[in-house]
């Protein structure tokens, strides 16, 4: 006899509204936030941070927008500058 699979998924689940998916609601998102407002906003910028700034900076031919002792903050600032200057 083959054994049931057993799942943790119920069989009918409940609807529940997600306030991420819908900004709407009641109370603040936090979908977007100012990077300054960003909990981990000092720490350094993440590797894809470093490799998406120097390659906008590089389109945009401005080499002194990166620089690779920025925090996650400031290199986030730059990449929406640079994608607006790129059309991105």
């Amino acid at each position: 006899m083959a054994a049931k699979e057993q799942t943790d998924r119920h069989p009918n689940p409940p609807e529940v509204e997600n306030p991420k998916m819908n900004p709407d609601t009641d109370g603040p998102s936090n979908q977007i936030k100012d990077p300054d407002d960003w909990v981990s906003g000092h720490e350094p910028m993440t590797g894809a941070q470093a490799s998406y700034l120097k390659t906008l900076s590089e389109q945009a031919k401005d080499p002194d927008a990166f620089a690779p002792d920025l925090d996650k903050a400031e290199a986030s600032k730059r990449i929406d500058a640079l994608k607006g200057e790129t059309g991105r």
